[in-house]
């Protein structure tokens, strides 16, 4: 994991929902307290999150879009495309970085190593140095409480911060609200 971020990602019943923290760190220096690591890609149909390197985001980011044009916006398609091509360039397969894709149907983390992970329940992921606790709590708001997307993955996101030094509270969410046909 990276000491960097904490991204979380919950496809919920009602809507597609990402958050982040705004926290940006150099070693154990906190550079940037309000960093936006979340973005919606393709025409806003596809939610998107980042752990590493900032300057690798944007590339990457620039990459997947490149891979969601080429499939019309099939997540599925792009993901394993985007895989294919990271880990054919040499530049970018050394990337110690990691992204949350999500649409109201599908979720993936995707890795440097060329990894595409659906999570087992297909409905929450996370990532970055906080990922474990925001997932963990997450788990468990989902099962004790009754809280709409966007709640769940802010106070999941808070929870997480409470615990890891590179997660700040300067939480930022996007979510897709459009019923699933």
């Amino acid at each position: 994991m990276f000491d960097a971020t904490t991204i979380l990602a919950y496809k919920g019943k009602n809507r597609a929902v990402i958050g982040g923290d705004g926290q940006v760190t150099f070693g154990n220096t906190v550079l940037k307290n309000n960093a936006t690591k979340i973005r919606t890609l393709y025409q806003g149909k596809i939610l998107a999150g980042f752990a590493g390197s900032t300057a690798d985001a944007f590339n990457l980011f620039d990459m997947f879009e490149e891979q969601l044009a080429n499939r019309k916006g099939d997540l599925v398609k792009a993901v394993i495309d985007f895989s294919k091509a990271w880990r054919k360039d040499k530049i970018l397969r050394r990337l110690e970085a990691m992204m949350i894709v999500l649409d109201r149907d599908h979720i993936f983390i995707l890795t440097g190593n060329g990894d595409v992970v659906e999570p087992e329940d297909g409905e929450i992921a996370s990532i970055g140095s906080g990922g474990n606790y925001a997932i963990a709590a997450a788990r468990a708001l989902k099962q004790h409480a009754d809280l709409d997307e966007e709640t769940l993955v802010r106070e999941s996101l808070s929870i997480a911060a409470d615990l890891c030094i590179y997660t700040n509270h300067e939480i930022k969410t996007l979510s897709l609200e459009e019923a699933r046909p």
